[in-house]
C-alpha cells in the first residue's frame, strides 16, 4: 500500500484501508473524523471502526479540530506521531511549524509568525489551509490543547500549573474551553483517568514521543556519542541525557531513551518550571527527527542506484538534529579539519572555561552550553586550538548578540548567506549546521567522510558530488547519513 500522503487530497481508499488494518506506520499521516460522535480518532484507534459513509479524513489533526470536531477519550490524538513535514511544496508550512514549535507565537500572535517568514499573515493564512487543513490560530490552539491534555492525563502537576505550561493566558480561560470541547473540566477528567501513584515535587516530568517506524535508535545513539560534549552531553546504557536552558533563564537536564514497548522514545525532564515543557517536548522531537516520515524518503533514495543498497540495509536512519543553533555552530567551527573525537575535546575544554555550572548535577552532567555573551568574555588563548579557530568563534558570537546571526526564525538560504559572510565559516559549515538544524535538503559536499563513502562507485570532487546529489532532492541530508554511515565513521 502507498503511504497516505499529508495533504489537502486525502485518498478515502488508501485511508479507508490504513484505517481498517491499524497500521502503526499511518499514525499521524491522516486523522478520522467521526460525523455521528463529533470527535476525531487516530488511524490506530481501538474502538470498532464506525460505518464508512459517517467518517471524513483530515491531513492534520487541526483540520478536524476546525472542523468542530473534539479529541477521543481512548486514542488521545495528543499522543500521536505527529503530522509529518518533510513536503517539498510546503516549505514555509515546514519552517512556520519549527518556529511555532520554538514559540515564537505564544508572544506575538500569527502576525510575528508570518513576519519570520517574510510573508503576509494573508498569506500564510492560504498556506496553512492548502498544506494542514487549518488556520495558523487553530494550529497553534490545538497545539497548545494536545500539551495540556497530556499533562492533565500524565503528571500530577496542579491544573493551574498546566494551564500555564500550555500557554493559556488564564485559568478561567483554559477551564472554559476544555469544558467546550470535551464536556468535562480539567479536573474530571484527571479523576476519570488517575492512576498510579502521585508524582513527587522532585519526580521528573515524563513524556512519551512517538514516531513512525522504523528509526535506528542505535546508530542514532553512536552518532551522538562521538560528539557528546563532556560536561553537557552524555550517550550511556542506551539513552542520551543533556542540560538545557531556555531563553527564560530556567535550567534542566532531560534524558531519552527508546521506550519499553511501541513505536516512541521516553522523554524525561528534570525541571522546577512546568512552563518550559511544551519547548522542551519540541525541541527533543526535532534533536531526533521523530516528525520525519520516513517512507517517501526510502522509497525515493531506495531507488537510487548509487544509495539503493545502504538505504535497504539501514532503514529508519534519520537526520540527528541539534537543540541549540549557537550551540551546534560552534562545535561545526571546532570540528574543521579535525576528528570528531579533537573536535569533541576542545567542546569539553570550552564548556568547562565558559559554561555556567548546573545547581544539582546528574551523573556527569554538571554544566550549562556557554552562551555567546559567555564566550566573548572568556580568554580562548590557553585552549589548543588555532587562534584563527577562536577568532571565528568570537565573531559567531558578536553575530548572534547583535542580532546579525537569527538561527531559528530565518529562512535557510539568508542564515547561509549571512553565515558565509562571517570570516572563518564556509560552505562545509553553512550546510553542516543547516542539517543540524533540520533542513531536510542541506548538503556538505566537500565533506571527507562523503567523499570517502564506500557507497560511492568513485571518489568525486565536491563538484562531482554536489551534481550526482541533485537526484537524491529533498531530501540531500538523508542521502548524507547513508553515505556517512556507509562508510562507517560520522563526518
Amino acid at each position: 500500500m502507498s503511504p497516505v500522503a499529508t495533504s489537502k487530497a486525502l485518498d478515502p481508499t488508501l485511508c479507508q484501508r490504513a484505517y481498517r488494518s491499524r497500521d502503526s506506520r499511518f499514525d499521524g499521516r491522516f486523522f478520522i473524523g467521526v460525523g455521528t460522535t463529533g470527535i476525531y480518532c487516530r488511524p490506530v484507534c481501538p474502538v470498532k471502526p464506525p460505518k464508512p459513509e459517517n467518517i471524513v479524513f483530515y491531513p492534520t489533526a487541526a483540520a478536524a479540530a476546525e472542523a468542530g470536531l473534539r479529541p477521543c477519550l481512548r486514542c488521545r490524538p495528543e499522543t500521536g506521531a505527529g503530522t509529518p513535514d518533510w513536503s517539498a511544496a510546503s516549505s514555509k508550512v515546514n519552517r512556520a511549524l519549527r518556529l511555532i514549535g520554538e514559540g515564537v507565537a505564544e508572544e506575538g500572535g500569527v502576525a510575528v509568525l508570518a513576519e519570520a517568514l517574510d510573508i503576509s499573515a494573508r498569506h500564510l493564512h492560504r498556506l496553512f489551509i492548502e498544506h494542514l487543513g487549518a488556520t495558523p490560530v487553530t494550529v497553534i490552539r490545538t497545539r497548545r490543547l494536545h500539551l495540556a491534555k497530556r499533562l492533565i492525563d500524565d503528571t500530577d502537576l496542579r491544573l493551574a500549573d498546566v494551564a500555564y505550561a500550555a500557554g493559556f493566558g488564564s485559568v478561567r480561560r483554559f477551564n472554559a474551553t476544555f469544558q467546550d470541547l470535551y464536556g468535562r473540566t480539567p479536573g474530571e477528567l484527571r479523576r476519570a483517568r488517575r492512576h498510579g501513584r502521585v508524582r513527587a515535587d522532585e519526580d521528573p516530568f515524563v513524556f512519551r514521543l512517538s514516531y513512525r517506524p522504523p528509526l535506528d535508535w542505535h546508530r542514532m545513539l553512536d552518532f551522538f556519542a562521538l560528539r557528546a560534549t563532556p560536561g553537557i552531553e552524555e550517550v550511556r546504557e542506551c539513552s542520551y541525557r543533556r542540560s538545557f536552558r531556555l531563553g527564560d533563564g530556567q535550567a534542566g537536564i532531560l534524558t531519552v531513551r527508546h521506550a519499553s514497548s511501541g513505536d516512541a522514545l521516553e522523554l524525561e525532564i528534570h525541571s522546577s518550571e512546568p512552563a518550559a515543557l511544551l519547548r522542551v517536548v519540541d525541541k527533543a522531537r526535532r534533536l531526533f527527527d521523530l516528525s520525519a516520515d520516513p517512507a517517501p524518503i526510502a522509497d525515493h533514495l531506495s531507488a537510487d542506484p548509487t544509495l539503493g543498497h545502504a538505504a535497504r540495509r539501514m532503514p529508519g536512519l534519520r537526520v540527528p538534529g541539534a537543540w541549540d543553533g549557537f550551540e551546534v555552530t560552534i562545535r561545526a567551527i571546532l570540528g574543521q579539519q579535525v576528528s570528531v573525537k579533537g573536535a569533541t575535546t576542545l567542546a569539553g575544554r570550552i564548556a568547562e572555561r565558559c559554561g555556567e555550572a548546573l545547581p544539582f548535577c546528574c551523573g556527569a552532567i554538571g554544566r550549562l552550553s556557554p552562551t555567546p555573551e559567555q564566550l566573548l568574555s572568556t580568554n580562548l588563548a590557553k585552549i589548543d586550538m588555532p587562534g584563527s579557530r577562536a577568532d571565528t568563534l568570537k565573531r559567531v558570537a558578536e553575530a548572534v548578540l547583535d542580532g546579525t546571526l537569527v538561527f531559528d526564525s530565518a529562512r535557510p538560504d539568508v542564515l547561509r548567506s549571512r553565515m558565509l559572510a562571517i570570516a572563518g565559516i564556509g560552505e562545509w559549515t553553512a550546510q553542516y549546521v543547516a542539517m543540524r538544524l533540520g533542513e531536510p535538503d542541506a548538503f556538505p559536499a566537500s565533506d571527507l567522510g562523503l567523499l570517502k563513502s564506500p557507497a560511492l562507485a568513485q571518489r568525486p570532487t565536491p563538484k562531482q558530488l554536489l551534481e550526482q546529489a541533485e537526484a537524491w532532492r529533498p531530501w540531500r541530508a538523508y542521502a548524507a547519513v547513508l553515505l556517512w554511515h556507509a562508510t562507517g565513521e560520522t563526518p
